[in-house]
C-alpha cells in the first residue's frame, strides 16, 4: 500500500496517508482479501492490488470517522486531523478513496466490472452505516435491531467484500465466493461487537484509544442499548444520561462498566461475539482444504481474543 505514496506529493496531501499507513493497524481486510484468493485455489499476487484498495479504503473512513468523532488519538497515535487539521484530513481521506480505485484498477481479471461493483456497494454502505451511527448519537430510542442494520453497514460490509473480493480473484466458484462473503459479514459482526466491549473493558495502553470514548460520545452500542432495555431506576437514567450525549465523568463510565457487569451484558455480548464468529467458521464448511481456510479459521479465533 506505501507503494502508492511512497514518492508522491504535495506533502499535505500525501504525509498525512503515509503516517496512517505506517501506523500499527491490524490490517484485518487485505489479509483477509489475499487469504481468500488462496482458499479458492487463487495466487496471492493477484489479490495484492485490491487487497491495497479495500485498505485504502478503509483508511478513508478512518480518518473521516476521526473527524466526525472529534477523535484525539488513533492505534495510540495522534489523529490525523489533530496532527495537521480538518482541512488536511479531508483531503487525505478524499485521496485514498482515489488511490483505492487505482489500485483496484490494476487487477487482472476478466470479472473487473464486477470487482468494481461490488466494491463501490460496499463504499456507499460504509457511509450509509457511517450516517445512521451519527444520526443514533443524537437519538433517543434506538432498538437493537436498528444497532445491528447499522453495524452490517459500517463494518460488516466492507469485511465481507473484502472477502468476497478475494474468492472472485481467485477464481472461486458462485457457491465459494458467496460463502467467503457470509464469513466475511459474521466475522465483521463478531468485530463491531468486539470493539464495544473493548471499549469499556480493555486496557487503554494497548487499546490504542480512550477507555469509554465511545460512551462519552453518546454512541449506542451494544452493551449501551441492552443496558437500557434491562435496567430501571438510577442505573437508567445514568445510562439514559448517555444516550443523550451528557458529559460523563471517568467515575461515571467506571459506574457504567459496573452496571454492565451486574445485570451479564458483558457476558451476553462476549457470548454473542463468539456465536458470530462461530458462524464465520461454519461458513468455511463448503471450501476445499487448503491451508488458507484453516488460516482464515484461526483468523477469526484470533480477532474473538483480540485486546486491541
Amino acid at each position: 500500500m506505501l507503494q502508492l505514496v511512497r514518492l508522491r506529493g504535495p506533502h499535505t496531501v500525501y504525509d498525512p496517508i503515509r503516517y496512517l499507513l505506517r501506523s500499527s493497524g491490524k490490517r484485518v481486510r487485505p489479509v483477509l482479501t489475499v487469504l481468500a484468493c488462496e482458499a479458492v485455489g487463487g495466487r496471492a499476487a493477484a489479490a495484492l492490488d485490491a487487497a491495497a484498495a479495500i485498505e485504502a479504503l478503509h483508511g478513508f473512513t478512518l480518518v473521516h470517522d476521526d473527524i466526525m468523532d472529534n477523535a484525539d488519538t488513533r492505534r495510540g497515535l495522534q489523529t490525523i486531523h489533530r496532527k495537521w487539521n480538518d482541512n488536511v484530513a479531508i483531503l487525505a481521506g478524499d485521496e485514498m478513496i482515489a488511490l483505492a480505485y487505482h489500485s483496484l484498477l490494476k487487477t487482472k481479471t476478466r470479472k473487473l466490472a464486477i470487482l468494481l461493483r461490488m466494491f463501490t456497494e460496499a463504499f456507499i454502505e460504509v457511509c450509509e452505516g457511517q450516517g445512521l451511527d451519527n444520526e443514533f448519537e443524537r437519538r433517543l430510542g434506538v432498538s437493537l435491531r436498528e444497532y445491528l442494520h447499522m453495524i452490517d453497514k459500517k463494518t460488516a460490509k466492507m469485511i465481507s467484500t473484502a472477502a468476497a473480493l478475494g474468492a472472485m480473484i481467485g477464481g472461486g466458484s458462485k457457491q465459494e465466493v458467496n460463502a467467503l462473503g457470509t464469513y466475511g459479514e459474521q466475522l465483521g459482526r463478531a468485530f463491531q461487537i468486539q470493539d464495544d466491549l473493548l471499549d469499556i473493558v480493555a486496557d487503554e495502553l494497548s487499546f490504542g484509544k480512550s477507555i469509554g470514548g465511545d460512551l462519552k460520545q453518546g454512541k449506542k452500542t451494544y452493551l449501551l442499548l441492552r443496558g437500557i432495555e434491562r435496567t430501571r431506576g438510577k442505573e437508567r437514567r445514568l445510562l439514559e444520561k448517555v444516550a443523550r450525549r451528557s458529559r460523563i465523568s471517568i467515575e461515571e463510565v467506571r459506574k457504567i462498566k459496573e452496571i454492565f457487569e451486574r445485570h451479564g451484558i458483558i457476558d451476553e455480548a462476549q457470548a454473542l461475539v463468539r456465536n458470530h464468529t462461530r458462524r464465520a467458521q461454519q461458513a468455511l464448511a463448503g471450501l476445499g482444504p487448503t491451508r488458507a481456510k484453516e488460516m482464515l479459521a484461526l483468523f477469526a479465533d484470533e480477532l474473538v481474543a483480540r485486546t486491541s
